[in-house]
């Protein structure tokens, strides 16, 4: 009879101790107060460790199967996030911060996230984060938890050196993308009728390596050259070409100098009323598409391409044309669309649309019924979109057309053609080209620099520096020029691309041919010089690749530790990059793995010869590898740049 009087008073008593910790976890300075629930979170805390451990293997197990480079500042970055995230689940987006560490005493790596979760979360986390992190010391020696609220991370030397030997066997290979996404490239974009000048360098150069680098990373790109080929301009240069050659639908016309030719017409434009009127009348005829005029049109623009060609043989750029005229047909539709969905205004005459949060209208219609670049550059991005499909949209121009893009980019979304949040569309701007007198490049006349006499001036003064090191003593004449060009080129591209683009740069052929600091100068023979040591030691590329399949990579020296770690870094340079399309990054890094190899090779004998004979006694054969897997992401960092460097220099 008093059994079902005590189960009451049980249950009653469960209740009430349940209640008050319901009461208690109501207060967050009572959320340690109940044993009950300390036991409830140590027991959670076991599982999720043992579900971590599996999670690990299988990561590890997979790692080690993997061809592919580690980002390893990715990898801590997933693995503190999934820490953080168990240690502090009540908070949305906590701060995540893991870098290299710039003191190696320090460590290699460091986590600044738990000194602002300090602020946020409402119980101590050190302890949380060490139970939910200790399961990734499989590659991890130690890490250590500061007062200051850092973690300072040590990696493990024998997992340094399995990354070191996979580099080694399966070739530079960027970590495998979770789907392969679409990439327009809009770069160069020089107008039809009008050289190539210094101006168009930054674009070109810049352009080239963005697209590149995605290529490289798997990407699927498009290659986009935005000529000028269409407007005004036309009708006086058809109407000249009318009197100077009229015989030019028989007779292909003989023009040498589409420079001159265009200045002839623009001052016959400016002077002559009478050519004025027919300048207007070809370019009615023109945009009818009138077979003849359309012929007149396609030869301007055809000498124009053979003049564009000869700097993109040099440069070795890859470019698909696809100009102003491609969208001709394309402004109709985008501006009815906009009127549609009545987001046009008038203006004077003109139809003009203002985006949210910019002040400046874009004019999609003029006052005498044209189009404008406005409606051009609109007609482009949404056939981008739509027809190419495009994930990642980047337009590289200098800073100057900054504002108009914002607007462009910003009517793009009103109107709902694209979401910044799914798909990518970016303005990477640069500064301008500078004299050394820090003005704006210009010849001694004052003239724009043609680019051509620009990379003219390049091999000359390339060949002239390798003669200066008698390089024409020791190389053939097959090997001297290609040196000459590999030199010339690679310096134009490095001098460009090793300055933050946002900046304005000087350009001095005396600072970038110089093989002293930061310069491709320097990088190309570090490059030749770490090549020339297997070879001089008479060791070919099958007793390299043999022994990176059976050599263990030591790093028990500091700065064969260094080097190693300088070398995996590269996947994290180029993630960095991707992010904020600084090319510069890389150039920065390839002078740091540069220097960091002197500093092991002035250190660590990787050949040891008799001092009487000069014969090879000893080879250190992992000291080889460190050189061949230096050597392999240096030339890979070359490529992206767009540079080509040649065994012998």
């Amino acid at each position: 009879k008093n059994i079902p009087i005590l189960w009451y008073m049980s249950k009653e008593r469960e209740i009430r101790r349940l209640s008050a910790e319901i009461e208690s976890l109501k207060n967050p300075q009572n959320l340690s107060a109940s044993p009950h629930l300390d036991g409830l979170r140590e027991e959670n805390a076991r599982l999720k460790y043992r579900l971590n451990i599996l999670k690990r293997s299988l990561q590890d197990e997979r790692s080690h199967c993997t061809k592919y480079m580690m980002n390893i500042n990715q990898q801590l970055q997933e693995i503190f996030g999934e820490a953080i995230r168990a240690s502090c689940p009540e908070l949305d987006n906590p701060p995540l911060a893991v870098t290299p560490n710039q003191q190696a005493k320090f460590g290699d790596y460091q986590c600044n996230s738990a000194m602002a979760m300090a602020q946020r979360c409402i119980r101590p986390l050190y302890t949380e984060i060490i139970i939910s992190f200790i399961y990734y010391m499989l590659f991890l020696s130690h890490f250590f938890f500061l007062s200051s609220g850092f973690i300072n991370i040590h990696l493990k030397r024998t997992f340094v050196s399995k990354l070191l030997s996979n580099l080694l066997v399966n070739g530079v290979q960027p970590p495998p993308l979770a789907s392969r996404k679409k990439v327009v490239v809009d770069f160069s974009s020089p107008n039809i009728a009008k050289e190539m000048h210094v101006g168009h360098l930054r674009s070109t150069i810049i352009g080239d390596s963005m697209c590149r680098l995605f290529e490289f990373l798997g990407y699927d790109v498009l290659r986009l050259n935005h000529v000028g080929d269409w407007g005004t301009q036309f009708g006086m240069l058809i109407a000249h070409l009318q009197d100077k050659f009229p015989n030019y639908l028989d007779v292909c016309p003989p023009i040498s100098d589409l420079q001159a030719f265009y200045k002839e017409s623009k001052k016959r434009f400016d002077e002559e009323e009478d050519f004025k009127r027919r300048a207007y009348q070809c370019v009615v005829k023109l945009q009818s598409k009138e077979p003849d005029f359309i012929k007149a049109w396609n030869l301007i623009c055809d000498v124009s391409r053979k003049e564009f060609q000869k700097v993109y043989s040099c440069l070795d750029i890859q470019i698909i044309e696809r100009g102003e005229s491609f969208y001709q047909d394309m402004m109709t539709a985008v501006v009815k669309e906009f009127e549609e969905k009545g987001l046009v205004e008038l203006d004077e005459g003109r139809k003009i649309v203002f985006a949210p949060g910019q002040s400046i209208p874009l004019t999609i219609v003029k006052s005498d019924g044209g189009y404008t670049y406005d409606t051009s550059d609109l007609a482009a991005l949404r056939q981008r979109i739509f027809d190419e499909k495009a994930d990642v949209i980047i337009y590289v121009t200098d800073s100057g057309q900054g504002t108009h893009f914002q607007v462009v980019f910003a009517a793009a979304q009103m109107i709902g053609w694209y979401d910044p949040q799914v798909t990518r569309v970016e303005h990477a701007g640069f500064g301008v080209v500078l004299g050394e007198d820090k003005k704006k490049f210009k010849t001694r006349s004052g003239d724009t620099v043609r680019l051509m006499d620009l990379l003219d001036e390049g091999l000359k003064r390339s060949m002239d520096k390798l003669k200066e090191k008698d390089r024409d003593k020791v190389l053939t004449l097959e090997e001297l020029t290609k040196a000459q060009t590999s030199v010339a080129f690679g310096c134009i591209k490095y001098a460009d691309l090793s300055h933050n683009r946002i900046n304005d740069y000087v350009f001095s052929f005396d600072k970038m041919l110089d093989d002293r600091g930061n310069t491709a100068a320097y990088l190309l023979y570090a490059f030749t010089r770490i090549r020339s040591i297997a070879r001089l030691a008479n060791i070919d590329d099958a007793t390299l690749r043999k022994a990176a399949e059976t050599t263990e990579v030591l790093l028990d020296h500091e700065k064969e530790w260094k080097l190693g770690k300088c070398i995996l870094r590269f996947p994290e340079i180029l993630q960095k990059i991707l992010d904020d399309l600084l090319l510069h990054t890389l150039c920065d890094y390839l002078y740091e793995l540069a220097t960091t190899f002197t500093e092991f090779y002035d250190s660590c004998y990787c050949v040891e010869k008799d001092r009487q004979t000069g014969e090879v006694v000893k080879v250190n054969m992992w000291r080889m590898l460190l050189c061949e897997a230096t050597a392999a992401i240096m030339a890979k960092g070359f490529d992206i740049l767009g540079i080509n460097p040649v065994q012998r220099m």
